[in-house]
């Protein structure tokens, strides 16, 4: 896991036995392995939090989807009663929500009479024009 070789572990035992003495090693080689087993616990059990976490905002993000989904058709319906039944509607990651205008025929008219120009009324604000 870390690329401790069997050498390197025989010099950290050594050592261990010059410090600690052959009485205390036993008790202390318990001790060690007690608390590397409490950690491998600890993170386990920290990783399959964090997996069940994910696996529930997977569930969320599915359950909204189809949530948008379902008012979408609805809207469908109402906003269109007469009309065939819609297709069926693309997840919502997939498609682009754009809303839908429908422009009237342009029919065309005759141009509106221009006026004669007149003088733009005088501002208060501004200084008196010169004649």
């Amino acid at each position: 896991m870390f690329g401790i070789s069997f050498s390197e572990l025989l010099l950290v035992g050594l050592v261990a036995l010059l410090v600690l003495g052959p009485e205390r090693l036993p008790g202390a080689a318990r001790t060690a392995g007690l608390w590397i087993g409490r950690l491998k616990r600890s993170f386990n059990a920290i990783k399959q939090e964090v997996e069940r976490e994910i696996g529930a905002d997977e569930i969320r993000r599915q359950l909204h989807n189809e949530h948008i989904l379902s008012l979408e058709q609805e809207a469908r319906k109402i906003l269109s009663p007469d009309q065939a039944p819609a297709k069926p509607v693309e997840p919502v990651a997939e498609q682009s929500i754009a809303p839908v205008v429908e422009t009237p025929p342009v029919v065309p008219t005759e141009p509106a009479p221009t006026p004669a120009a007149s003088p733009a009324p005088h501002d208060p604000t501004l200084p008196p024009r010169a004649p």
